[in-house]
């Protein structure tokens, strides 16, 4: 009985995040309110209070939840290609499906809100920037795993080629909602599909366009 009282919890816990997540899209993470998730989930605003007592806190797990979800939805997937080039290319296309997917109305959560906290230091502003470290982190490691499988050239920089490849998918998110969305995605496809081609001694190994 305990252990179906803490699942059904976690499972509320669950949906109010996700929720969350939506709702930051929207209308913006400083803009995520108890009343607004309890209005949109239709429930009472004390029983969010129960996981979390302070607005500041629900940034916080919302922030969480939104990389557990980006995990979920863009890494895993990726991962599961070969090591080297393919896995890197995946880990594009899987971003750019994803912002296209419409789960998110404003794209991606996190290119969101850290335009928004650029500027605001204290606890949300260093999580969304550690948030950000860790996606470049990854990156990079994916990057060096294809320039020493002989599958990018080896004076390939993999900050360099990082930043370039998370600018396209950052562009394509707020390009995405103000402008043709399909001609977005195909410019930021095109644009990581060109650079990852010129840097490649193997370039068979990814899409001719």
């Amino acid at each position: 009985m305990i252990d179906g009282r803490l699942a059904r919890g976690e499972r509320a816990r669950h949906a109010v995040l996700d929720a969350a997540v939506v709702l930051a899209t929207e209308s913006g993470l400083d803009g995520l309110s108890f009343n607004q998730l309890a209005e949109r989930l239709g429930v009472s605003k004390s029983g969010l209070f129960a996981h979390w007592r302070t607005k500041e806190d629900l940034q916080l797990a919302a922030a969480a939840h939104a990389e557990a979800r980006f995990t979920d939805r863009v890494v895993r997937p990726a991962l599961h290609e070969p090591r080297g080039i393919r896995r890197l290319w995946a880990l594009h296309e899987h971003r750019l499906a994803d912002i296209a997917s419409g789960e998110l109305p404003g794209g991606c959560f996190f290119c969101l809100a850290q335009f928004e906290f650029v500027a605001r230091p204290g606890v949300v502003h260093e999580r969304l920037a550690a948030a950000l470290e860790r996606w470049h982190v990854l990156l990079e490691r994916l990057i060096t795993e294809a320039v020493e499988l002989g599958e990018l050239r080896p004076d390939t920089d993999p900050q360099q080629l990082s930043f370039e490849l998370n600018a396209h998918g950052t562009a394509a998110v707020y390009e995405s909602r103000l402008l043709a969305a399909t001609r977005v995605y195909a410019h930021a496809r095109t644009a990581a599909l060109v650079r990852l081609r010129s840097l490649s001694p193997a370039p068979q190994l990814l899409p001719e366009a």
